[in-house]
């Protein structure tokens, strides 16, 4: 059964960090692309970010790029997404989601096949 568990979420003031975790299970992690997603109320999810184990690869987000970095510890199958310099319109709920990589990487929802439950972020101003 494949599972992912988002965990780091919290309540920020602006300016500060958070560094989220992404533990997956029941598949073969390498073969898959994780991906960072987030929904704010009353929007769409959108991608944030993604990394492709298998060869490092990334894709960010222009409004997250320069203060967000992702990355993957294969040995421990997990997913972190560190984020910098926080601001109020980053608060939303962030999904990691796991999508099988050929060798290309993006953020469209359509790649993601399997999602996690999401972890709440609050920044306030």
């Amino acid at each position: 059964e494949v599972q992912l568990v988002e965990s780091g979420g919290g309540l920020v003031q602006a300016g500060g960090s958070l560094r989220l975790s992404c533990a997956a299970s029941g598949f073969t992690f390498d073969e898959h692309a994780i991906g960072w997603f987030r929904q704010a109320p009353g929007k769409e999810r959108e991608g944030v970010s993604c990394i492709s184990s298998s060869d490092g690869n990334t894709r960010y987000a222009d409004s997250v790029k320069g203060r967000f970095t992702i990355s993957s510890d294969n040995a421990k199958n997990m997913v972190y997404l560190q984020m910098n310099s926080l601001k109020p319109e980053d608060t939303a709920v962030y999904y990691c989601a796991a999508g099988y990589y050929s060798g290309y990487l993006t953020l469209s929802r359509n790649f993601f096949g399997s999602w996690g439950q999401g972890t709440q972020v609050t920044v306030s101003s």
